[in-house]
């Protein structure tokens, strides 16, 4: 409400006109309201007690219940009833919150929001209370704890809030703008700007936001863009109060007249459907507050500030027999509101009394409020007298002392082992009696049990109270190895089906050292020129994933042509790390700015795509689901990234993607299917609705689990029966008007050009099915084949000459390669006239017999090739891992190898190893469980232009804002690029950056006092520095950028890096703060160009920045100089010895780092005359070791001993 057009004398308030309030009552203060209330003579609030008698309220009309005292004198400001409890929230002119609970309004909290402002709003939260005053926003708990205390600029006059959902909020005021703030990291993310200021009242539905301004307007704004759709100048003075339901809109509010402003007795009201005025609404009263109160009519509620409350229709006329009165203590009513359930009405008047009007005698505040949480009592220090009778008794609650005995529960590991509590079988009297009624099954409860009883096999009635948490061994045959991980393998032997697990199948781990990652042979792991992943990134777990979407020549050519200007755009970060996977030449390769980025998408988030650090490293986490439902969000997510046609703006040179000119993305073109749903009801109406999906889900045949016949069911059948599923399920249907039962089908019209299937393998009853189906094809191989299949792969002399004629041509599979196959390597689609379609498996005999192009001259038909299958790896002892088996095509051996041939390879993690067709589709479901599966169309490159044209342009080079609000032209510390001074293949940039640490190391140490590394730091690139290496401008920075980070930092490294709190944090930072993706365009640019990186342990640079740099474009003084089995020498050190320099006194500067690495370059080059005389310069090396081991690596403090710099070996230091 705007407060400013009511009593001139409220708005010049302050505490201290009652900082001696007399212990006397007001005159206009009922006496009844402070009953054993004492006055403190300071004027402190105190305690409110409500109405001792008792009340009649009669049913549907509106009475007072209760009033009570919030601060005594002081007006309340504001009121609100809490939207999750029971409580009525009050804050006052004085800065004060006071929340009563219940209908009897017993107190329940009271707390000073702020010193001197007063409250203006206040809006309940689940977990807080938001207070807002002139310059201030206040997150709450209900107890009075702050959660945030958001300061506003001190020029910002704030008046109203509106949440417009669970984690955003729009504040607005008496200024020309409204800003738009996120809870979750409490910053402003908008600025919304206001063509009329006085923001002072704001509403929402789910067509327009409301502002209502201190001119008298209203206008509606879009939900997206929050520019003005429609205004309405409702009063010439000033606008009172406002509020919308339906297509109705109210509004309240002063005229402007000869003598000033008057309250205008008409409500204007308008038709939203039309966007005009209708009748205007003459009311008895002079409104100052209005509400809908929609219990059975629309009515409206319109108060006045004398207490005068008048109840009519919006589009009726008004009827003075509807007023009733407020009779408020103090001579206005300052606030007013309406409880959600509509039952409660609040007053607040400028005495500090706040009035509960019901129209039951028990009403609730909320349909459904949950329980407040009240202090707990004090407690008398005694135990409880335990009856041991009662079996469900918890023994915890007499306290055990602290011993070093062995407890009798503590069983020896020997002697026990962990047992899951699983759910009791359905009782089979249950299953026979049950009738299903659409998809819900009921049947008569047989009360053979009571209620929280359990079966126990070791008890002959088959009842036991609780579930047993151990049992032995002897007795664990039922223990199910299959989807159970043992929380903790320490201490135990090792599992017998642990040796079930091939080693290369095994989860690799690095092993770190004092060198970190530098004496770590990868090689040993790949031997391959194809690049791994590290795993030890968190949620690194989709890892396979990456590694199949970029072997999938269209998806790399595509993703890499890709840019925009989203700084988190995962379709951007896949694209980067696949250029680094293609300049790798076996290194791995670590995705941590994709993951990072895949951590900020709140979709992800609430899919539960990201585990916490605890859970992957325990295995707690189902792998199998995981990366299934990782697999349908990536699709999605990037399908969604590649919609985006326009030229973004932030990249000058990142043009749109020239596989694609539609509005489809290519990620649609290569996945989507689309097709047609159809509902059919009981009646005969049919409802066709047309869709697409981007993936398939295996549907197993129902019954599957039980049938133990080994009936023969072709995987063909089974994708048939998924991708054309028919279901009975509840629908609404049209012509019947209410749910009933239908079938639904699924016709497909286009089939996708990548065929991904899900394959749902998550119990054991899906385990059982692809068991039994893999032993029925397993004989019937054997019948086909009859007795030429051999025992191993070794064949005789004869058989490899028969291979010469047409009838040998197919080699015989041995028995080892048709053991637990049922996946077939192609399948062959054909869609009828009729939107059928036909599935079945296609084999090489089949295209032998059929001819290679019969699948391509026949419409409609497609034959699909196994390209790549991601398992889960059951190994109870590492908790699981999931790796893939991907058919590596023949660009890419061209590419890495220089050769043209196809070859399946096993990827895991950074071990790759190329394995036999066959092992790929074999799946031993005790330890190798199928996940995805990814089938390809024949020649389906040919149908895509696979050219990758670079996106980045110089113009990421040139000058660009700073994210900081306070950076200034005198924080500069670079110069960026002109056109004139764009490098060029071979010219020389010194470069530096420094890091901060997310993520502290996790070391154990062993018993012979050595430190073992498990995981290392996580670190995060905070500046990066570039400077020109050749040029007039030698030694000037063009780069001198600081990474904004949302991630929470533990450790600045201040000493280390310069870094200092604050630096990176846009509200607070001097300095030129730039997001992560456009340092790395820049990065990415220079690399492209062809320069060369001059620094000390650029390896490590590059590493966490996340950059592949070839090479010979790396130019490390860390190497240059080094001698072969000696210890790396500091840059503090060569400095002091080559430069006569003194760096890094008190904390590094990455410009002074960069600038002494290039000088350290132009260095060596004179000494060792370009490389030309390596004996005169290993010479050198000598003398620096010799030195180094003297000063034991110390740099010398000034007053000590100077630098050999005018030693005969050394020239003059190059300056800049």
């Amino acid at each position: 409400m705007n407060f400013e057009v009511l009593d001139p004398g409220l708005a010049e308030y302050a505490p201290a006109m009652h900082s001696t309030l007399d212990p006397v009552l007001d005159a206009h203060l009922n006496p009844s309201l402070l009953q054993n209330v004492e006055l403190d003579p300071e004027g402190v609030a105190l305690e409110a007690l409500p109405v001792q008698e008792s009340v009649h309220i009669m049913e549907g009309v509106y009475s007072e219940l209760h009033s009570v005292v919030a601060e005594v004198g002081v007006p309340v400001s504001v009121s609100h009833f809490d939207l999750h409890e029971e409580m009525l929230w009050v804050g006052s002119h004085g800065g004060h919150a006071t929340s009563f609970f219940g209908p009897a309004l017993e107190r329940y909290s009271s707390f000073q929001v702020n010193g001197s402002d007063d409250i203006r709003q206040i809006q309940s939260l689940e977990n807080g209370i938001l207070f807002l005053t002139k310059n201030n926003l206040k997150y709450m708990a209900r107890g009075g704890l702050i959660i945030f205390d958001y300061l506003l600029d001190e020029s910002e006059d704030m008046h109203s809030l509106l949440l417009t959902d669970s984690s955003t909020l729009l504040v607005g005021g008496l200024q020309n703008h409204i800003l738009e703030i996120d809870l979750n990291t409490v910053q402003e993310t908008q600025k919304y700007a206001v063509e009329t200021p006085g923001v002072t009242i704001m509403r929402q539905t789910n067509r327009f936001f409301f502002c209502g301004h201190t001119s008298g307007r209203v206008s509606l704004r879009d939900l997206r863009t929050f520019k003005v759709e429609h205004e309405f100048d409702a009063f010439s003075g000033s606008l009172s109060d406002f509020d919308v339901h339906g297509n109705l809109l109210a509004t309240c509010g002063f005229s402007s007249r000869l003598t000033g402003l008057a309250c205008d007795r008409f409500l204007k009201v308008y038709d939203l459907r039309m966007m005009r005025a209708i009748t205007p609404l003459q009311v008895h009263v002079d409104p100052a507050f209005l509400r809908f109160i929609p219990t059975y009519t629309s009515r409206l509620a319109i108060i006045s500030q004398s207490g005068q409350c008048q109840f009519c229709e919006p589009t009726g006329l008004a009827n003075p027999a509807d007023i009733f009165h407020v009779n408020p203590v103090g001579p206005l009513l300052m606030t007013f509101d309406v409880s959600a359930s509509k039952q409660a009405l609040a007053f607040g008047d400028s005495e500090g009394c706040v009035h509960l009007w019901t129209d039951s005698p028990e009403p609730s505040f909320n349909p459904y409020s949950r329980e407040t949480e009240f202090a707990l009592p004090c407690l008398v220090d005694s135990l409880p007298p335990l009856d041991w009778s009662q079996d469900l008794l918890p023994l915890s609650l007499i306290p055990v002392p602290l011993t070093t005995d062995t407890l009798l529960s503590d069983w020896p590991a020997a002697n026990s082992a962990p047992a899951p509590r699983r759910a009791p079988p359905v009782d089979a009297e249950i299953l026979r009696t049950m009738k299903k009624v659409g998809f819900i099954g009921y049947a008569p409860n047989p009360r053979t049990r009571l209620r929280n009883q359990a079966s126990s096999s070791c008890s002959e009635q088959g009842l036991l109270f609780v579930a047993i948490p151990y049992r032995l061994k002897e007795s664990d045959s039922e223990f199910d190895s299959f989807s159970q991980v043992t929380e903790s393998p320490i201490g135990r032997e090792e599992e017998p089906h642990r040796h079930m697990v091939s080693k290369k199948y095994r989860k690799v781990t690095i092993k770190y050292s004092k060198l970190g990652l530098e004496d770590f042979d990868f090689k040993h792991y790949n031997k391959t020129l194809f690049a791994g992943l590290e795993p030890h990134i968190p949620n690194a777990y989709c890892n396979c994933m990456i590694q199949v979407l970029y072997f999938l020549e269209p998806v790399r050519c595509l993703i890499q042509n890709h840019l925009c200007q989203k700084e988190f755009c995962l379709a951007c970060e896949l694209g980067f790390l696949f250029h680094m996977l293609d300049l790798s030449r076996g290194d791995p390769c670590q995705g941590s700015n994709f993951l990072r980025a895949f951590r900020t998408i709140p979709e992800a988030s609430a899919l539960g795509l990201i585990l916490a650090d605890s859970d992957e490293a325990s295995g707690k986490g189902n792998l199998a689901r995981l990366i299934q439902r990782w697999n349908r969000f990536i699709l999605t997510q990037l399908h969604q990234d590649l919609q985006e046609l326009e030229v973004p703006q932030a990249y000058r040179g990142a043009g749109g993607s020239s596989f694609c000119s539609s509005g489809d993305s290519v990620i649609g073109q290569l996945f989507s299917c689309e097709m047609e749903n159809c509902s059919l009801c009981r009646c005969g109406s049919e409802t066709v609705r047309a869709s697409s999906t981007l993936l398939f889900t295996l549907s197993y045949p129902e019954g599957s689990n039980t049938d133990k016949t080994g009936k023969n069911c072709d995987f063909a059948q089974v994708l048939k029966r998924s991708i054309c599923l028919e279901q009975n399920t509840q629908a609404w249907c049209d012509n019947c008007e209410k749910y009933q039962p239908t079938i639904q089908t699924r016709n497909i019209c286009h089939l996708p050009d990548i065929l991904v299937i899900n394959c749902e393998v998550n119990s054991l009853k899906e385990a059982d099915f692809w068991r039994m189906q893999a032993e029925v094809a397993f004989k019937i191989a054997i019948k086909k084949h009859g007795g030429e299949i051999s025992k191993n792969k070794e064949f005789a002399l004869a058989d490899w000459k028969e291979l010469g004629s047409p009838e040998g041509m197919l080699m015989c599979p041995s028995i080892e390669e048709l053991k637990n196959v049922w996946l077939p390597f192609s399948i062959r689609m054909k869609m009828t006239k009729n939107k059928g379609l036909d599935v079945c498996n296609w084999t090489d005999g089949d295209e032998m017999q059929w001819g290679p192009a019969r699948a391509e001259e026949e419409h409609g038909v497609y034959v699909y090739d196994l390209m790549a299958t991601v398992v889960h790896i059951l190994d109870s002892r590492t908790g699981g891992s999931l790796v893939a088996h991907i058919k590596v095509g023949e660009t890419y051996h061209q590419r890495k190898e220089g050769v043209t041939h196809q070859q399946w390879y096993l990827f895991n993690d950074f071990l790759i190893e190329p394995i036999d067709k066959h092992e790929a589709v074999q799946f031993d479901m005790n330890w190798k469980v199928p996940a995805i599966l990814y089938y390809i169309k024949r020649n389906l490159n040919s149908k895509y232009n696979l050219n990758i044209k670079n996106p980045i342009e110089a113009s990421v080079l040139l000058a660009e804002a700073s994210l900081a609000r306070k950076q200034r032209k005198t924080h500069t510390t670079f110069i960026p690029l002109m056109l004139n001074e764009m490098p060029q293949v071979g010219d020389l940039v010194g470069l530096d950056a420094e890091f901060v640490t997310l993520n502290e190391e996790e070391a154990e140490l062993r018993s012979d006092g050595t430190k073992s590394t498990i995981k290392p730091s996580q670190m995060s690139v905070a500046r990066i520095t570039c400077v020109r290496g050749q040029g007039p401008n030698e030694g000037i920075p063009f780069i001198d950028d600081y990474i904004s980070t949302q991630e929470q930092v533990v450790d600045y490294l201040t000493q280390y890096s310069g870094i200092k709190p604050g630096d990176l944090d846009a509200k607070i930072s001097s300095k030129h703060l730039t997001t992560l993706k456009s340092t790395y365009l820049k990065l990415r640019f220079l690399i492209d160009i062809g320069v060369k990186f001059v620094g000390h342990g650029l390896q490590k640079d590059f590493r966490v920045i996340n950059l592949m740099v070839p090479k010979d474009q790396v130019l490390d003084t860390v190497y240059l100089f080094h001698m072969p089995r000696k210890r790396m020498i500091s840059l503090r050190f060569l400095a002091w010895y080559f430069l006569d320099l003194k760096i890094q006194g008190e904390t590094h500067d990455s410009i002074e780092d960069a600038r002494t690495a290039l000088q350290l370059y132009r260095k060596y080059l004179e000494l060792s005359k370009n490389g030309t005389e390596p004996e005169s310069f290993h010479k050198v090396l000598k003398g620096l070791y010799e030195k180094g081991r003297k000063m034991d690596w110390k740099v010398p403090e000034p007053e000590g001993q100077t630098s050999p710099k005018n030693a005969a070996v050394f020239s003059s230091v190059l300056a800049l």
